[in-house]
C-alpha cells in the first residue's frame, strides 16, 4: 500500500504545523517519521487516516485522495489499516481478549468461533495468551502496548500505523517492541509507518527515515545514509540522542 504526501500544509489552532510535506512511502516498507516533540510527526500520521485534512496539498493512500473521501468510502479505506496508538487506547471496561476482538466484532462482523480463533492466535503470537482475561488496569505498560498491537493486527491489515510505540517503556521492553515490529513486517509483508522520537528504535526497524524539523522534511533516506548524513540538523539530532552513550 503506497502513501504519498504532495505539498501538504496544515494549520491547527492558528499554528502552521506542516509546511509543505512531500513524502512517498513504498508498499511493504517500514517508514519511520522521526523528530522531536512538536515538529508535526503525529499530525502527519493523522493525515493518512483522514483524521486531518490538508489545508493545501494532497495525501494519497493506494491512489486515493484521502482528503476527498467521506462516509463509507473513508471507512472502507480505514478498514484496511491497523493503528497502534501511543497509549495503547484499550477500553478499561473490557478484558484484553475482548479489546482485541472488538474490531472483528464491530467492523468485520465475524462469527464468534472465528473471532475466538483469530484472537487466540494473535495473543499467542505476542505472548499474551495467558493474560487475556485480565483488565487493562491489571497489566504493565509493555503488555498494554502489545495488546494494542494485537488489536491492530487481528484484522490482517495492509498498513499498520504506529504512534510512538516505545514511548513510556523501559529500554528492554522498547527493544522487544522493535523486534515485534520487524517480525510482523517480515511475516505479513505489510506497509508500516512509525512515528517516534526514539533514534535507537528508528535504526532498529526502519527501511527509510524521514526527519522532520519545524513542519518540514529535513532529510529522507535509508538508515545507513541517515547515519552518514552531513546535514547539520541530522548531526545535531543524532548527537543529542547519543550523548553520554
Amino acid at each position: 500500500m503506497m502513501i504519498q504526501f504532495k505539498g501538504v500544509h496544515k494549520y491547527l489552532f492558528g499554528q502552521h504545523i506542516l509546511k509543505g510535506i512531500d513524502l512517498e512511502i513504498k508498499s511493504g516498507e517500514t517508514f519511520v517519521i522521526l523528530g522531536p516533540t512538536g515538529t508535526g510527526k503525529s499530525v502527519t500520521l493523522r493525515h493518512i487516516v483522514g483524521l486531518h485534512v490538508p489545508d493545501s496539498g494532497e495525501v494519497f493512500v493506494d491512489g486515493m485522495d484521502v482528503g476527498r473521501l467521506r462516509g463509507r468510502r473513508l471507512e472502507k479505506l480505514r478498514s484496511r489499516f491497523g493503528v497502534l496508538f501511543q497509549s495503547g487506547a484499550l477500553l478499561n471496561w473490557m478484558n484484553i481478549k475482548d479489546n482485541v476482538a472488538l474490531p472483528l466484532r464491530e467492523a468485520k462482523r465475524l462469527k464468534e468461533d472465528l473471532v475466538e480463533e483469530k484472537v487466540e492466535n494473535v495473543l499467542s503470537t505476542l505472548g499474551l495468551r495467558e493474560h487475556w482475561f485480565k483488565m487493562p488496569g491489571e497489566i504493565s505498560g509493555g503488555m498494554k502496548k502489545r495488546a494494542g498491537l494485537a488489536r491492530a493486527i487481528v484484522t490482517d491489515p495492509e498498513l499498520i500505523l504506529y504512534d510512538e510505540p516505545t514511548s513510556g517503556l523501559d529500554p528492554i521492553m522498547s527493544r522487544k517492541i522493535d523486534e515485534l515490529i520487524v517480525s510482523l513486517k517480515n511475516r505479513l509483508h505489510i506497509t508500516s509507518v512509525v512515528v517516534t522520537h526514539d533514534l535507537i528504535s528508528a535504526f532498529n526497524i526502519a527501511d527509510r527515515i524521514a526527519l522532520l524539523n519545524d513542519g518540514r522534511v529535513e532529510e529522507c533516506c535509508s538508515v545507513e545514509e541517515f547515519k552518514k548524513s552531513e546535514n547539520k540538523y541530522v548531526r545535531e539530532f543524532i548527537a543529542a540522542q547519543t550523548a553520554g552513550s
